[in-house]
């Protein structure tokens, strides 16, 4: 089978689009660029259907990867036939095409090599001919050197037997059947973690996974989040997995498809059977199964995880605002920080209001004057320790004029403080001043903050260490490359890291541009971006679009106008008897252009579309203005939550399960899917979205457990 028929058979996408975005791939193409720029040649394929091309792409080219291999070793074996090589080349699946290569594949020292070495394969087929009677009498034949009995020899001919019964195709085949629909995933404590000598901290963490101590489910309904769990309890040393069918049922429909006869060799063959079942097939089958569904777990852990962050990273920024960062502590007072506009730090100090110093006037004393002093328009408070001391501080102060005040997210920001990228932008400052900066500038523009850090340590998956994380890793990584593409970025103002996302850019030219910059000033043009070293045509063609340049003399330079369709905008605007500034937000005007006059071979009406569009206003940012948010100044521990409250909160995780709620205290409630409607919930993101604002109500309180259940079904 071709790529092409392989992606369609797996997408059920057109033909011609699929082609024509294999050859844009091929040509160096990014996903952004692709479903952005030429919609002509993909029809009008998004960036999803996209990706499902890129994904099964890669899967096919893995496939004729390793078939060139296998045709290899059995060339070397001179054991290929042309009828083996065709039933390779025609096969698509790898774990049928492991199963061809099987009997040829080379072993470790098997107990069935040893037979063969030991002269008892005659034997062996003598048995599966199921012809022979006496069979014990025939064994004697074959007892010299090694084999000293005929049971010796019926036990080597059974191993012969056994290894034949595994490679079958046919039984490979009924066995993972049965495990696909039958098998159950059963678990048990491991005694010594039960044992009350163990230390306390062992137990604690025991107490994560008692609900999996004793417990049974089949594996084809499990949802991903609690296999990820059991497995993860099993790698820890909580419990023991075992994965289990009806072994009789099994081993029936393996004899019925070899056994014929009734007689000594079937009661051989019988015995090679139970063992092959029981040494060979069950093992690397029930390990086949549990790992595909582990892979489906891993799939499903990963998508929750990708829509996560997307909705995470096209928060609602603030925008260019002056912005007073506070890093809440207790013991070592509470960081404060000063960005300008522009993200820069002006000023940095530590202040301590809270315990032990209990200082509250003097901090106060100093914020009213940093306010006063940096033009503060909005205070940034991170939601760690002592964040809500801090912030029913900082509420209760009168101020000069409107402050707006914040709690931001702090997850992933020590991970940014202490990073080589935090190092580099503030090589005098120690980590806890970048640790505030990090939750101011998050303030101001999340998705330009966020992409310094790590995806995975952001905080908005589950069991993101667990699942496979090379699939992890690129499907974080698009998803971010697609908001940075989505929403645009500033070549002036940006940093290393946010221009690497850029359709096109990556790490090494990301780096020139800053560098160039900061040598030879701004940007005054998107053409002047061709005069950064290295960054040549493909790099220009993949990239300028995405890239904004404020201010510029041509204003389409601050849009999503690609540099390649300016000629067809000057057009529209000479035929309107206008110029390009005139033209652009001037709605009226555009809803008068005919677009089909300026229909090309390879300019369409999508694309057409798309530049009207954005003439109407051009280079708007797609998400929302931050908004404050209060909790209930009450709620300050879990120990202060009653049954039946209800609370203002913020969904700052979503899951298969349900969502977590950020009701202003240390740990986040639950909303179990079964509780967030009146109806049936297949997907939670139907209901909620990150950082959406919800009010809720206790349902339950485990002080012990530290866990917290929440409902949004309560009128």
């Amino acid at each position: 089978m071709q790529l092409v028929n392989y992606i369609k058979s797996n997408t059920n996408l057109p033909e011609k689009s699929i082609e024509n975005t294999i050859q844009l791939l091929n040509e160096d193409c990014t996903i952004p660029f692709i479903s952005r720029y030429r919609k002509e040649r993909t029809q009008n394929l998004d960036e999803v259907q996209i990706g499902e091309i890129v994904k099964y792409k890669s899967q096919f080219e893995e496939l004729e990867k390793r078939k060139v291999t296998i045709l290899k070793a059995l060339e070397e074996q001179e054991v290929l036939t042309e009828e083996l090589k065709q039933k390779i080349a025609n096969t698509n699946d790898l774990i049928v095409l492991e199963d061809i290569y099987l009997p040829f594949k080379k072993k470790r020292k098997t107990k069935a090599e040893t037979a063969r070495k030991n002269g008892l394969e005659p034997l062996a087929k003598i048995i599966m001919s199921q012809n022979a009677t006496n069979i014990k009498s025939i064994a004697l034949k074959y007892v010299k050197e090694e084999v000293k009995t005929e049971d010796e020899a019926l036990e080597g001919a059974r191993y012969i037997i056994a290894e034949w019964v595994n490679e079958r195709t046919d039984v490979r085949n009924n066995i993972r059947y049965q495990l696909e629909k039958f098998a159950t995933i059963n678990t048990k404590v491991v005694k010594v973690k039960e044992d009350t000598s163990t230390p306390l901290s062992t137990s604690e963490k025991a107490q994560k996974f008692r609900d999996y101590f004793d417990w049974s489910e089949a594996l084809n309904r499990i949802p991903s989040h609690r296999l990820l769990a059991i497995l993860r309890a099993e790698k820890e040393g909580f419990i023991r997995v075992k994965i289990e069918i009806d072994d009789e049922r099994a081993l029936i429909k393996i004899e019925d498809r070899i056994i014929r006869s009734n007689n000594d060799c079937s009661v051989q063959i019988k015995k090679a059977i139970q063992d092959s079942y029981k040494r060979l097939l069950f093992p690397a089958l029930s390990n086949e199964i549990l790992n595909m569904a582990k892979e489906k777990a891993d799939e499903g852990a990963i998508a929750v995880f990708a829509k996560n962050l997307k909705q995470l990273l096209l928060g609602s920024p603030l925008g260019e605002k002056n912005i007073l960062a506070i890093d809440p502590g207790f013991r070592t007072g509470c960081k404060v920080v000063c960005l300008n506009a522009q993200g820069g730090l002006e000023y940095n100090e530590t202040i301590y209001p809270h315990a032990p110093k209990n200082d509250s006037i003097g901090a106060m004393k100093k914020i009213n004057s940093l306010v006063d002093a940096y033009k503060i328009e909005a205070i940034a408070i991170g939601n760690g320790t002592a964040s809500r001391e801090t912030e029913q501080l900082i509420r209760k102060m009168r101020f000069n004029k409107d402050i707006q005040v914040f709690v931001v997210s702090e997850a992933g920001a020590s991970i940014y403080s202490a990073s080589k990228i935090a190092r580099d932008e503030f090589p005098n400052y120690d980590v806890t001043v970048r640790g505030a900066v990090s939750i101011g500038r998050r303030l101001a523009d999340p998705l330009a903050e966020l992409v310094k850090i790590d995806a995975k340590s952001i905080g908005v998956g589950q069991y993101q260490h667990d699942v496979d994380q090379t699939k992890l890793k690129n499907s974080l990584d698009t998803v971010v490359e697609s908001c940075v593409n989505a929403v645009g970025v500033n070549i002036n103002t940006a940093s290393t890291s946010l221009l690497s996302y850029v359709s096109g850019i990556g790490p090494k030219l990301a780096e020139n541009i800053v560098s160039y910059r900061t040598e030879k000033g701004a940007f005054s043009s998107r053409n002047d971006i061709k005069k950064v070293p290295r960054l040549g045509d493909k790099a220009f063609e993949q990239g300028a679009g995405f890239l904004r340049i404020k201010n510029a003399k041509n204003p389409l330079d601050d849009s999503a106008v690609h540099p390649e369709s300016y000629a067809i905008v000057a057009k529209m605007a000479k035929d309107l008897n206008k110029n390009v500034a005139e033209l652009i937000g001037n709605k009226e005007l555009l809803q008068k252009i005919d677009l089909k006059k300026y229909c090309s071979e390879t300019v369409g009406l999508p694309t057409l579309e798309d530049i009207v569009k954005e003439l109407e206003k051009p280079g708007l940012d797609p998400r929302s203005t931050a908004k404050v948010f209060t909790f209930n100044k009450d709620i300050r521990t879990i120990n202060d939550l009653r049954i039946g409250q209800l609370l203002p909160g913020i969904v700052n995780n979503i899951t298969n399960f349900g969502c977590f709620v950020d009701i202003g205290i240390k740990e986040s409630g639950l909303v179990h899917v079964s509780n967030l409607s009146d109806k049936f919930v297949s997907d939670v993101t139907e209901i909620v979205s990150l950082h959406q604002q919800v009010i809720v109500k206790v349902l339950e309180v485990d002080v012990e457990r530290k866990r917290i259940q929440l409902t949004m079904n309560y009128k």
